[in-house]
């Protein structure tokens, strides 16, 4: 299969190209600057120049490939305008999804899980519901589940919002890290017994090679390995590592400590399954679970981690 994937060099993205190539597949990967041109070469992966901004090229990358994945994401670079970024990435899914009508050909786009039903078990029978945090997700993953009734094997991929990972300098769990190396305190809200789902960035992977091989049209799937780990575990394997106290703040105190775009979400309780997801795609996590992998120390090597912007292209 020659699958085109945008967001090609970046964390995920990036993992998604090698797990392709090793299960035989062919890739194009979009490129924006000669920089990711040349990491693409490398990878033995066919350039295909354009960016998220620019549909004709979305389309034409979409029109020679038996298969699309859309790992790129604009909602926290590039841009402080929050209803611009979603109107970008709503515009260029819509775009290669209509290139796509009628094929049959799959479909694999990032989403997320994190505050779509705080305080309760979000599954993959759960729909999206809007939200201040879910709503830059929402009119994406609607879109996407609506291609499957248009001729277009499309699948909606829910990340955990810890994908966790070696390369991973800009997620939450170095962002994380970042705060802490900053305060000198590792910190959770109460008692820090809300829950965040994680995954490893490369079982991600092998679930979006999974999803554009056999994913039915119009399915969610949940890219989740872990159902939820409490944000006290979180912040005492940090805190461990860079020989720091893990501190409860209270909620006031959370909105100073923590850089504005975490502050919300470090409080969140949301437990997250991927039991169907795993029934339907076999899919089998076989990577270090999240403590384990913030306890390797990869996280805290001599590279500056800065306590900010957070995930950036996917």
């Amino acid at each position: 299969m020659r699958v085109f994937v945008t967001g090609a060099t970046g964390y995920i993205g990036s993992a998604v190209v090698r797990e392709l190539l090793e299960a035989g597949h062919e890739v194009v990967g979009l490129a924006r600057s000669d920089s990711a041109a040349a990491t693409l070469t490398r990878a033995g992966v066919d350039v295909h120049r354009g960016d998220i901004d620019d549909l004709d090229s979305l389309r034409a990358g979409a029109a020679v490939a038996d298969g699309v994945i859309y790992t790129a994401n604009k909602h926290i670079s590039e841009t402080t305008d929050s209803a611009a970024r979603a109107q970008v990435e709503l515009n260029a899914v819509e775009a290669i999804g209509l290139e796509l009508e009628g094929t049959d050909k799959p479909f694999a786009v990032t989403s997320g899980v994190l505050g779509r039903t705080p305080g309760r078990l979000l599954t993959e029978e759960t729909p999206a519901h809007p939200n201040t945090i879910t709503a830059l997700r929402l009119q994406v993953e609607k879109s996407v589940i609506a291609m499957g009734e248009r001729g277009v094997r499309s699948s909606s991929i829910r990340l955990a919002p810890t994908v966790h990972g070696h390369g991973d300098a800009r997620g939450f769990i170095s962002t994380l890290v970042g705060v802490a190396r900053a305060t000198g305190v590792s910190a959770f809200v109460g008692d820090g017994s809300n829950r965040w789902p994680a995954v490893h960035r490369l079982d991600a992977a092998t679930l979006f090679r999974l999803a554009v091989e056999s994913a039915p049209a119009g399915t969610r799937l949940h890219a989740v390995a872990e159902d939820g780990v409490p944000f006290r575990d979180i912040a005492e394997a940090i805190g461990r590592q860079l020989k720091l106290p893990a501190v409860s703040l209270t909620a006031g105190e959370a909105s100073r400590h923590f850089v504005s775009f975490l502050a919300p979400l470090v409080s969140l309780d949301n437990p997250t399954s991927s039991a169907l997801t795993q029934e339907l795609l076999k899919w089998r996590t076989t990577h270090l679970s999240l403590i384990p992998d913030i306890e390797e120390g990869h996280y805290f090597n001599d590279r500056t981690l800065s306590p900010g912007p957070g995930p950036e292209s996917r």
